[in-house]
Parts: structure tokens; C-alpha cells; sequence
């Protein structure tokens, strides 16, 4: 009998030390992951006021352990699924096409909504897209991980023309896609992104004289339009061991006539006010607005703190992003809009809400509020 056990714990431990080899070796030669950090650059970063022991750093302390018996809790609601966290019908897409893109450069500047935290950003002639995620799940395997809503886009990634700048706000996988980024490669002038995040561009097979690193309040200027870096309140990784090991951040874009912001993944923090007093007020703030909860809201921040950091920021008008695309927290898949757009409201802040592959035409000043996410 002893021997019996024996043997069951013996093989019970082989199988535990099997899988986690496997997982091992899967996670240092699966090419989603991205590459790590070298010797040298952690030497280099460590000089830097925002990198800290081998990893990037907040502006301000974020805490972000909510511990075992919470996570777990937390974990388990998240998988138990609830009434209305995800679409009970299908989402509208607007379509657009090569031909009309063609045809518009040069023309009309407007920003196009692709769900979540995606954008087409067509502005003084040039494209720009920012946070490409074409992929049908925010996971290393496209058969695990929470699915997108919307199973189509307004313009497929095969249809897509040259693009001159892909701007990318940090490593999670909602913003940075593997499968985005390896067709783009070819058909792109210019990545810009955070430092490190380079990293795991290099590892699929993206040109090194293509990419632009920089660290908060560094800029890079494209023909006409220039991108500075500013801070966000987040963090980064895309395994289990390379948490904040790449940099995060906002983005400022600059061209002759426009002011756009864009808030990436953040919490609320210091630093919509201090970027403001650098550059002044925005003809649009795209300020993220889901995926949030009490528990991490100093990495997401809340609809009404959005409201806020938009009137901080400084902007003209606002639009909710980070929403209507994937089901990533607790609450309901509308929860965002409609209570960013009550707090608002409120206050009187200009708020846009375009659908999914509608254009905002920044010349005519036209920006759709609609509530097309109500049946």
C-alpha cells in the first residue's frame, strides 16, 4: 500500500515538473512572447530616472499586488462570466477600403475607430496607425484568451495601404500583436514605441533602422508631424517573468494644424496636468475608459477619473476608448461609455462617441454621439 502511494506521488510530481518544463520551453521559444531585456541595456536603463532594479517605474507609487485570496476571488468571477459583459448581438462596423484611403491622403484629416484601443489616424498626408490588434484574442494562443467582439474591421489587415508610422503605447497584447505587426513590417516606414518594446519587434524579423525608441518626453519628428512619448500610470510584460521590463507611455502627435492625445493603458494620475502645462490644450484626447475595477483602478482608471483627466489634459473634446472590443474586467461591456458619458454630462465636457469604423473629420469638426451600442 505504501508503495502504491509512493509510486502515485512519484508520478504525480512528474507530471507537475513535465508541465512546467513544457510551459518553460514554450514561453523562451514561443515568438509571441517577444525577446527579454540584454546585459547591456538594463546597464543603460539603470541610469534613467524611470527604471529602477531591472524594471521600468510609475511617476508616482502604484500598487498593484492585490493578494492571493483576492486574486483568486477575482479570478474566479472573471471566469464565471456574468449577465451583459459581452455583446448579445452583432456590434455595426462601418467599412472603408484601400481606395478610399488612397484617395483621401492629402485631404480630409480624421481619426477612425477600429474597437478597443486601435485607430487609424490619417493627418497632414501621412497614415498612422496606432495600436494595430487585427489578432482574434489578446493571448499568446489564439485558441485561449478573451475573444474580440467584433469578428471583422473596417478595412481587413491584407486590404491595408503603406502605412507611413505604427505607434504603439506599451507590450500587453491588446496593443501589441504579433500577427499585426509581422505583416505590417513590410508595408510601414516607421515604428515608434517605448523603450525596450523595440525588443519584440526585432524578434519578428522588423528592420532595426524602422524602429524609434524613446522614453518619456522624448520626440521623434516623421516629414511634418511630431510624436513625443509622456508618461502613463501602468506597467508592462507579456510572460510571467518580464513584468515592467519594457517602457509604457502616452502619446503626443503634433502636426501643422492639429493637437491629438492618446492616454494608452493608464491609471489616474499626475501626469494629464503636467502634460498639459507642456503642450497646451487638444483638438481630441482619446482617453481610456475600461477594463477597469476598484481593485487595479490605479492602472485603469475609472469613467468619471477619465472625465477628469480629460479636463485636465486639456482637451477640446474627449473620446472613451480601451471599450467594445474585449472583455477584460467585471463589468458590463457598456459600463464605460455610459458612465463616462453621464459624469460628462455633468460637468459639460465634450465627449465623442463614434461607432466602430466611424471616421471623426477633425477639418469639418464633426464628431458623432450617438448611443449605437443601445439595441
Amino acid at each position: 500500500m505504501i508503495g502504491n502511494l509512493k509510486m502515485i506521488f512519484i508520478y504525480l510530481i512528474s507530471i507537475f515538473i513535465l508541465m512546467y518544463l513544457s510551459i518553460g520551453i514554450f514561453i523562451r521559444t514561443s515568438p509571441a512572447f517577444g525577446r527579454q531585456l540584454t546585459k547591456e541595456q538594463i546597464q543603460e536603463f539603470e541610469k534613467l530616472d524611470n527604471f529602477e532594479n531591472g524594471v521600468f517605474i510609475n511617476q508616482i507609487p502604484t500598487d498593484m499586488d492585490m493578494g492571493f485570496k483576492n486574486g483568486m476571488a477575482t479570478l474566479w468571477e472573471f471566469f464565471k462570466g456574468g449577465k451583459g459583459r459581452k455583446p448579445d448581438r452583432k456590434l455595426p462596423v462601418e467599412k472603408m477600403d484601400l481606395n478610399e484611403i488612397s484617395q483621401n491622403k492629402g485631404k480630409t484629416n480624421r481619426v477612425t475607430w477600429f474597437g478597443h484601443s486601435s485607430f487609424l489616424l490619417e493627418i497632414d498626408g501621412k497614415i498612422i496607425l496606432i495600436d494595430p490588434m487585427f489578432s482574434r484574442a489578446t493571448s499568446p494562443v489564439q485558441l485561449l484568451g478573451p475573444k474580440r467582439y467584433t469578428q471583422e474591421f473596417p478595412i481587413e489587415l491584407k486590404d491595408l495601404p503603406k502605412i507611413d508610422v505604427v505607434l504603439i503605447s506599451h507590450d500587453h497584447y491588446d496593443h501589441l500583436d504579433e500577427k499585426s505587426i509581422k505583416h505590417l513590417k513590410s508595408i510601414t516606414k516607421q515604428f515608434i514605441v517605448p523603450l525596450a518594446v523595440g525588443n519584440h519587434l526585432k524578434k519578428w524579423k522588423v528592420d532595426s533602422a524602422k524602429i524609434i525608441e524613446l522614453n518619456w518626453w522624448e520626440n521623434f519628428d516623421f516629414g511634418n508631424i511630431k510624436f513625443t512619448s509622456t508618461p502613463a500610470r501602468h506597467f508592462s510584460g507579456r510572460g510571467p517573468t518580464d513584468r515592467s521590463k519594457t517602457l509604457w507611455c502616452s502619446w503626443v502627435i503634433q502636426s501643422e494644424n492639429y493637437q491629438i492625445f492618446f492616454s494608452g493603458d493608464t491609471g489616474y494620475g499626475p501626469h494629464f496636468k503636467q502634460i498639459h502645462d507642456n503642450f497646451g490644450e487638444f483638438d481630441l484626447a482619446l482617453m481610456e475608459c475600461g477594463q477597469y475595477n476598484e481593485k487595479w483602478k490605479n492602472i485603469h482608471m475609472l469613467p468619471e477619473q477619465t472625465v477628469q483627466a480629460a479636463i485636465e489634459i486639456g482637451a477640446k473634446i474627449f473620446m472613451p476608448i480601451h471599450w467594445a472590443g474585449y472583455t477584460l474586467s467585471l463589468h458590463s461591456w457598456t459600463e464605460p461609455v455610459e458612465r463616462a458619458i453621464k459624469e460628462a454630462n455633468k460637468l459639460n465636457i465634450p465627449i465623442t462617441t463614434p461607432k466602430i469604423g466611424e471616421s471623426i473629420n477633425l477639418d469639418n469638426e464633426i464628431f458623432p454621439r450617438t448611443n449605437w451600442w443601445e439595441k
